[in-house]
């Protein structure tokens, strides 16, 4: 009898984790559903305004999203956190993140832009489009990854959570960074950017580029001379004209054997 199919015994421990898992996967699609809304149209115009305010805001999600990704810290972490659940803890944190922020962001009533009409329209299509850009690029990963479900469905099942593979498809053929490029999309294409939104906009490009540059270090540390081939081959971000954007910290990457 395989290990998937062993029932293992019910304790208040794998109870617990039960729960946890679909207590996180559930959080998610709230905060992914907040998130729509709130890239979309913003906030109603707040009493009081701190760009300052908003500024920390911005940074407390994407800081610690950074970070909980870095090789050196995961594997701190992963002492104290058992592998399939580091996912569900990266997964929830993110998602804490981003409703505090949706809760609490200050909305200025400033517009540098608003488009109606046709251009509105255009500006609402371009955005729906990078969500659905942003579900594709994400499948061909693995969204099970990303929400943490994947690993914790492979202890739920009492099997070993295998190292997770890397295989480029559809758009990974063509850039290295279909997600980041897919995001993008989602905090430009507003038919109305007012001041905050102009900020956190600003804020999270920096931290989109800055990402993709950690997640070639990331995957050059893990996956070695492979990834270095395909970093040379496919470029970053198609849209830009030079092709070896991040390439040089790519080669410059210290390899190292799978873990």
């Amino acid at each position: 009898m395989k290990a998937a199919e062993l029932k293992l015994p019910m304790t208040y421990t794998r109870a617990a984790g039960i729960a946890v898992g679909w207590s996180t996967q559930l959080l998610f699609g709230i905060t992914v559903w907040y998130l729509y809304w709130f890239l979309q149209d913003g906030k109603q115009a707040t009493r009081n305004t701190s760009l300052l305010w908003d500024a920390f805001l911005a940074l407390q999600f994407a800081i610690p999203h950074s970070i909980l990704l870095l090789p050196a810290v995961k594997k701190k972490l992963t002492k104290f956190i058992h592998p399939a659940f580091y996912g569900l803890m990266f997964c929830a944190v993110t998602c804490f993140s981003l409703l505090l922020l949706i809760d609490c962001w200050q909305t200025h009533g400033y517009e540098l832009w608003h488009f109606q009409g046709i251009g509105g329209i255009l500006m609402r299509i371009c955005f729906i489009a990078s969500w659905f850009a942003l579900y594709y690029s994400i499948n061909l990963t693995g969204l099970g990854y990303q929400t943490g479900y994947t690993p914790w469905s492979y202890w739920l099942h009492g099997e070993s959570v295998p190292a997770r593979p890397f295989q480029p498809r559809g758009a990974y053929h063509m850039l290295r960074h279909p997600v980041y490029l897919s995001f993008l999309g989602l905090i430009w294409f507003t038919p109305r950017m007012t001041l905050d939104h102009a900020l956190l906009t600003a804020t999270w490009t920096v931290y989109i580029f800055t990402g993709s540059w950690l997640k070639d270090r990331r995957l050059a540390y893990y996956l070695g001379r492979s990834y270095q081939d395909y970093a040379a081959k496919v470029p970053a971000y198609v849209s830009i004209p030079f092709r070896g954007l991040f390439a040089k910290h790519v080669k410059a990457a210290i390899f190292r054997p799978n873990h």
